[in-house]
């Protein structure tokens, strides 16, 4: 008879954790559980406190900014085998987009307050566990200084010439 995989194992198979300590994702996985989004389903609000992300397995999830008197600004899409969520790392722990499911979405989502206490019980496990996320964090301040520059660029009429 197959024995099914823990959820550590599971953990091991996303693409944010592979290569990881074996170890480290059983102990990761005490943190973690199944979660289901869908379509239009908000995974959390900005402004909201960040208590879990999400490892993402199927569908996609739009970061999106709520801008007053203007259509909502799609910052980032998060796609299969992607993080959704690195505000619970920094205190004030609160989102600060809003993340919502593009269709049927499944992940993993990984409690937050859980893991901030197992790497603080375990400096080594934390630290790995920061390394994971720092590129993270770089890519989507990167996609939101993009969006930010296109969104307050001056229009560009069709067929001017582009100053040298």
């Amino acid at each position: 008879m197959v024995q099914p995989k823990t959820m550590g194992a599971l953990l091991a198979e996303h693409p944010i954790f592979q290569g990881f300590d074996p170890e480290a994702t059983e102990f990761l996985g005490g943190c973690a559980s199944n979660h289901h989004f869908a379509f239009d389903e908000f995974l959390f609000r900005a402004d909201q406190p960040a208590e879990r992300f999400y490892l993402i397995r199927t569908g996609d999830v739009a970061l999106e900014l709520d801008m007053t008197g203007r259509k909502r600004l799609v910052i980032h899409t998060i796609h299969p085998g992607q993080i959704v969520g690195a505000s619970w790392l920094l205190p004030p722990y609160r989102w600060r987009f809003d993340a919502r499911a593009l269709g049927d979405v499944r992940a993993f989502g990984i409690d937050a307050t859980c893991l901030r206490n197992k790497c603080d019980a375990n400096p080594d496990f934390g630290y790995a566990v920061f390394k994971r996320f720092l590129p993270l964090v770089a890519e989507r301040l990167l996609a939101t200084r993009m969006q930010l520059l296109d969104l307050y660029a001056p229009p560009v009429e069709v067929g001017a010439k582009l100053q040298a």
